[in-house]
């Protein structure tokens, strides 16, 4: 059980480098090609573009809707004990989350069909990691606090363990389609290649210690608890074997699974853009409605039943001196002996984390000529839009996010300037589960064919980071092409 331990504390305590997955900034961000990943409905008006590999379109954002670095290690004279009890035990409950999203993206092409100006065409790969963990609440007070004195009677619950992870390669192909000039359509299809992917979820049981009838104390244990993990004993065996060329055999099997020598999965992404009128756009997408299936290298552990011990029976005084740890053993040896646990290797379907964005827009501040002009479409192929010709929008974004204990959902509130084609700023204000004074600035330029965008949130926290609940910085560089000129 050593690889389920490492995994479960690697997720409890990921919270310093915590990520969270709403792009807000980028959502409905048109100018900027990234924004097709969000919305594959979103409005396109560049003939084609590509993306700088590897920078393109790098994302690191971080969220902790509990406890954040500076409450626990900040040099304020307060005992650390103190603060776990005060400002971990007694603050946190079973829903704060630590969680952890971060997008590499490889390689990004777009371009509009010669036959079909109408339809723009977009594919590429991009690199996800996704890990959350849920605070569990009663056994960290059990760990901290013990089973004795106040917790005597007391029901833990062991449900409240409740973690998920996975390391994956997105392969993805989409079609943005103009029906009209007021209707934009988007899908994409997408293969996942796992690299590996770890989840404990769905667990119950409980563990309480009462009165007993053959010692002064007894603890009761109920559980129904699984690890189901793929993909992770091939990297864990790896190092077991410690033959000295443990780098080699990772980066090999790594970039294997990378390219779709591991378990396989199919999702989808859809959207859609709609001027109500010349002014007012609405949007909406559903992202990574898929799933992994899970048959290669899995690494199953169960831990379930129930048993009832006395725990260490000691006869004084002629015990008095023989209180050593194989007692504490036996005891041990005892409980691992009642409640069965095993390992399988059971195939298992792992569901991609939905994510929904939707948002309304007013456009205003007539600027005196289109933004995108030429850019060859075949609907509007005389010039922009109506829309073009407006520099200022103002609107509200919803994000919500399928979790393992429920929805979490985010509300903002934006304003965008444009500045011709050269530069673009977006500012916006979020409310979450993770902060209230959430304020955003995001950038876009456009010099020549040359794109450089810059998006960060929560500016209000980058004067101590460490105190933030939210930190969140995207960017990337890519290459647009409008006309033939």
């Amino acid at each position: 059980m050593r690889i389920a331990s490492k995994l479960i504390l690697l997720a409890l305590f990921c919270g310093t480098t915590v990520l969270a997955q709403n792009k807000e900034l980028l959502y409905d961000f048109y100018e900027i090609p990234q924004s097709l990943m969000v919305n594959p409905g979103v409005k396109t008006s560049q003939k084609w573009h590509a993306g700088i590999p590897v920078l393109s379109g790098l994302s690191f954002q971080g969220a902790t809707s509990g406890v954040t670095v500076n409450d626990l290690f900040a040099n304020d004279g307060v005992d650390f004990t103190t603060k776990v009890q005060g400002r971990l035990l007694d603050v946190m409950g079973n829903k704060d989350d630590f969680s952890s999203t971060n997008q590499i993206e490889g390689i990004t092409v777009g371009f509009r069909g010669k036959n079909r100006p109408d339809d723009y065409y977009s594919f590429g790969m991009y690199w996800e990691t996704d890990i959350i963990s849920y605070w569990p609440k009663d056994l960290a007070i059990l760990a901290f606090e013990g089973n004795g004195g106040n917790n005597v009677g007391r029901s833990f619950d062991l449900g409240d363990l409740n973690l998920r992870g996975e390391m994956i390669n997105v392969f993805h192909f989409g079609i943005n389609r103009k029906v009209s000039n007021a209707l934009t359509l988007g899908a994409r299809a997408k293969i996942y290649s796992s690299i590996f992917q770890f989840q404990s979820i769905n667990n119950s049981g409980s563990f309480i210690t009462r009165q007993g009838q053959n010692n002064i104390y007894e603890s009761a244990i109920n559980a129904d608890m699984q690890l189901k993990t793929a993909g992770i004993r091939g990297f864990y065996d790896i190092f077991e074997a410690d033959t000295g060329t443990e780098q080699k055999e990772v980066a090999s099997l790594f970039t294997k699974r990378m390219f779709l020598g591991g378990n396989l999965g199919f999702g989808l992404d859809l959207g859609f853009s709609y001027e109500l009128n010349p002014q007012t756009t609405v949007t909406g997408s559903i992202l990574d409605l898929g799933f992994i299936n899970n048959s290669k290298d899995v690494w199953n552990y169960t831990f379930s039943g129930s048993t009832v011990t006395d725990g260490i029976s000691v006869f004084l005084p002629e015990d008095i001196d023989n209180v050593d740890n194989d007692l504490w053993q036996d005891l041990l040896d005892e409980i691992d002996g009642a409640l069965p646990h095993g390992e399988n290797e059971s195939s298992y379907i792992s569901w991609r984390p939905v994510k929904v964005y939707g948002s309304i827009r007013y456009d205003f501040g007539e600027g005196g000529s289109p933004v995108f002009d030429n850019c060859g479409c075949g609907v509007n192929a005389g010039g922009g839009t109506d829309r073009d010709y407006y520099r200022n929008s103002l609107g509200g974004q919803l994000f919500m996010m399928k979790r393992p204990r429920g929805v979490q959902a985010a509300l903002t509130g934006f304003y965008q300037r444009r500045f011709g084609r050269v530069a673009s700023l977006k500012a916006t204000y979020t409310v979450d589960k993770y902060s209230f004074t959430n304020i955003g600035l995001g950038a876009n330029f456009q010099l020549g064919p040359v794109n450089f965008y810059v998006l960060a949130d929560n500016l209000l926290s980058y004067s101590n980071i460490a105190d933030s609940h939210y930190a969140s910085l995207q960017f990337g560089f890519n290459i647009i092409y409008w006309n033939d000129n």
